[in-house]
């Protein structure tokens, strides 16, 4: 009976990997965070380890003494982008199939996807690696002003940086290492217009599963504490194109068979311009609103893909495509804060088919990612465009007051989703 090694940060219903495989043909066992333990099916796996950090450094030896334990496992799968690559040394490791560190290593490192797309003749954005010589007057010199500085393995756009001056270039620059290795940070140039993402499952080298959306606000603004916002395009040239050219992405890297979210810049004059991508499914609520309109589990199909089982459901069996939507709304600042009220929005956007409110007094710290955050909304809609005038909605409606924890000087702090902060 194949033995899987399952590492887990997730605390929702896409940690319940159990799903995925029946327990009669397949044995799991778990090495995971605490938080993540309850959606396990701790029962039934071989055995349960928990840890407080997935590092390499500290899962190798576990699955070491596991495999002594309980025999060689068939395949490793982390289906979080922090744990992608950590599952391929693993594998490496122990000596298993399945996606090699280089492998997984282009779709971690934001340097190494764009020259391999740029190579394969893709419009790439200007960049260049970075160490610690590197001086503001040699970045503007070379891309000018707006400039992007990012963690070469980032995720979730933390540590990234807009510099629209010299002086925030410089101190950006003041933060990088001395290493240039893809554990370092580059800088690209700013690319202006509209932000798409690309989400599915490959099977075979084709589209087991695909679908276009385009962002409205940005993942870098959602860090700056602004909602942000995501609608399903509607069948059409635009969407055509974004798939294809999402196509041309993944031929280059190699991705026969396994998950991507692919984010795509549009230039004003219609371009498109790689910008990353990732060999999991798609973060805040992209994995829920496929479920709910096309019947898709893109973790199920990526857990399957990752351990080369064929698909959960057969292309064929999904439902058409749908209009729909999400608005993810970031942690109340300043932080720490505790919430005071929020208003529900389901059944006062009409679109709005499920929302994940904070509950009173719930106390944010900055550490929710994409999940335990301000408000978390899914919409229904006629249309794209119907869509998007609820997510507009739903961002000039929702309103969540905190509480400031400590800060002196600061009364009942109200954030109005659609238009910033502010103390009263």
């Amino acid at each position: 009976m194949p033995r899987y090694l399952v590492l887990n940060r997730f605390d929702d219903e896409f940690g319940e990997y159990h799903r995925f495989v029946p327990s009669k043909e397949h044995r799991l066992a778990y090495i995971t965070l605490e938080h993540g333990l309850p959606v396990l099916d701790t029962a039934a796996a071989l055995e349960t380890v928990v840890v407080d950090d997935l590092a390499f450094e500290i899962v190798l030896p576990v699955a070491r003494r596991l495999s002594a334990a309980l025999g060689p496992f068939d395949g490793v799968v982390g289906l979080s982008e922090r744990d992608v690559l950590t599952a391929a040394r693993l594998r490496a490791a122990l000596d298993l199939p399945g996606w090699t560190p280089e492998f997984v290593g282009a779709f971690r490192d934001k340097a190494r996807m764009k020259e391999i797309i740029g190579a394969a003749g893709l419009p790439v954005p200007r960049f260049r690696t970075l160490d610690a010589t590197t001086t503001a007057a040699e970045v503007i010199a070379e891309f000018g002003l707006p400039v992007i500085v990012k963690p070469r393995d980032g995720a979730g756009s933390k540590g990234v940086v807009l510099a629209r001056t010299a002086a925030v270039l410089a101190e950006a620059l003041a933060g990088v290492p001395a290493t240039a290795d893809p554990g370092g940070y580059e800088c690209e140039e700013y690319v202006a217009g509209d932000i798409f993402h690309v989400d599915g499952i490959r099977r075979g080298g084709l589209f087991h599963f695909v679908s276009a959306s385009v962002y409205v606000n940005t993942c870098l603004d959602f860090m700056d504490g602004v909602p942000l916002g995501s609608l399903l395009l509607d069948d059409g040239g635009q969407r055509d194109r974004l798939i294809a050219f999402a196509s041309g992405c993944l031929d280059a890297l190699g991705l026969q068979d396994g998950p991507f979210h692919l984010e795509v810049f549009g230039r004003p004059d219609g371009e498109l311009v790689f910008l990353e991508i990732g060999l999991r499914p798609g973060g805040a609520e992209v994995a829920f609103v496929h479920r709910d309109l096309f019947g898709i589990d893109l973790f199920g199909e990526a857990f399957r893909a990752t351990l080369g089982l064929p698909p959960l459901t057969p292309r064929e069996a999904f439902r058409p495509t749908g209009s729909g939507g999400w608005v993810s709304v970031p942690e109340p600042r300043p932080l720490p804060s505790r919430v005071l009220s929020r208003t529900p929005l389901a059944g006062v956007v009409p679109e709005v088919y499920a929302e994940v409110l904070p509950d009173i007094g719930a106390i944010f710290d900055g550490g929710g990612g994409y999940d335990h955050i301000g408000g978390r909304f899914r919409l229904r809609g006629t249309g794209q465009e119907a869509v998007r005038r609820a997510v507009l909605e739903v961002m000039a409606r929702y309103e969540l007051i905190a509480e400031p924890i400590g800060r002196a000087g600061c009364g009942t702090w109200s954030r109005v989703a659609a238009h910033g902060a502010r103390c009263d």
